[in-house]
């Protein structure tokens, strides 16, 4: 197609197999483990007409080839395993727990090397790649929403030989492109937004070096971290619609960021949207929207517990990227030791947002 197609319409008609006549429009499931010989594959562990369905998308909404792997976590270790042993990673000291204790304990077994930043601060994060392989970005991050030069710290990391991940999780594949701004991979947990339903466990890796996808490929089959094809199906079908998801879900973060940030419980705000943010402007100039992860922070644990125990349409949870906004304390969880105390995540899902407010501000007023 000789059209340059918008991202909100790549999610909708990307994926979708032949126009033959009598042909399905939407690809079923299928669930056989093995296949006839002579076509492109041969056994279940190798590939799948649903995985290559979801990898169609991803990869042309990235712009680059994708692999789906089973978790978040199995596409992050994926990235990780590429790495000879002995090689240094830079990571945010903010990053998911998951990724920060996969280099913990490789670094305990001799396997890795690593330097955690606040990836906001550019100049201390290129110092730090003097001596690695792998600069790993998670922008914004997960919880203290701070937010990453990409095309700044990509370029400053390959004149000094490293290569650069990125996880957009937060952003969706919608709001920031990390490979149009210099990186060699992107990461996402499927779970979260792309799936948008709660209801799948995926990740996915996307890149453009021919050899890095075709290790990451080769380490797929081998360690065995594949997708099923029903949550392959389950998560294409999530993909549709995220363009719309995505739209209401930021909207509602947004005014509920602004809200909030004007509350007397309320003592900071990290939301990339607002324009006093300390991300604000990096976020503007990269993304094509500031999400729909909204983090506050009140006085304590004891103040941040009772909020979330008298919420009745936000739902305490972990996990987010669903429909339904969800809220948790995230130093409530081992690892999460740099994480204020007083700090709640809050997903901001597709609800009514006069619904939303009125819940939240009813529990931030019984605190006060």
């Amino acid at each position: 197609m000789n059209q340059k197609l918008h991202p909100s319409t790549v999610a909708v008609i990307a994926g979708r197999g032949t126009k033959q006549p009598g042909a399905p429009t939407s690809l079923p499931v299928n669930l056989s483990s093995t296949f006839h010989p002579g076509g492109e594959r041969i056994y279940g562990r190798h590939g799948n007409p649903n995985w290559s369905a979801l990898e169609d998308v991803l990869g042309a909404l990235e712009g680059g080839r994708a692999l789906v792997y089973s978790s978040g976590m199995g596409a992050i270790s994926a990235v990780l395993e590429l790495l000879p042993v002995g090689s240094g990673v830079v990571m945010p000291f903010d990053a998911y727990y998951g990724t920060r204790k996969f280099v913990h304990e490789a670094a305990e077994h001799g396997r890795l090397s690593y330097k955690e930043v606040d990836v906001s601060e550019t100049t201390s994060v290129l110092e730090a790649c003097a001596a690695a392989e792998l600069l790993w970005l998670e922008t914004p991050t997960n919880p203290l929403m701070n937010v990453a030069d990409i095309a700044v710290l990509a370029k400053g990391a390959h004149q000094r030989g490293v290569q650069v991940a990125v996880d957009s999780t937060f952003a969706t594949p919608l709001l920031q492109q990390p490979l149009d701004l210099g990186a060699d991979i992107v990461v996402h947990s499927v779970t979260k937004y792309i799936s948008g339903h709660s209801d799948v466990l995926l990740g996915a890796v996307v890149t453009r070096d021919e050899q890095t996808f075709d290790e990451l490929l080769e380490l797929r089959s081998l360690y065995g971290a594949i997708a099923g094809p029903m949550e392959s199906w389950l998560a294409l079908r999530g993909l549709r619609t995220l363009p719309l998801r995505l739209e209401r879900a930021q909207a509602n973060a947004g005014e509920l960021a602004r809200r909030l940030d004007t509350h007397p419980v309320v003592s900071r705000v990290r939301y990339p949207g607002l324009p006093d943010d300390p991300g604000h402007e990096v976020a503007a100039r990269q993304m094509d929207g500031f999400g729909a992860m909204v983090c506050f922070e009140v006085s304590n644990a004891e103040v941040a517990d009772r909020i979330t125990g008298a919420l009745e349409v936000v739902v305490d949870a972990t996990s987010l990227g669903g429909l339904e906004t969800t809220i948790d304390r995230r130093s409530k969880y081992p690892g999460e030791e740099a994480v204020p105390e007083g700090l709640l995540r809050l997903n901001v899902g597709v609800e009514f947002v006069e619904d939303l407010w009125a819940d939240l501000r009813r529990a931030l007023d019984a605190t006060s």
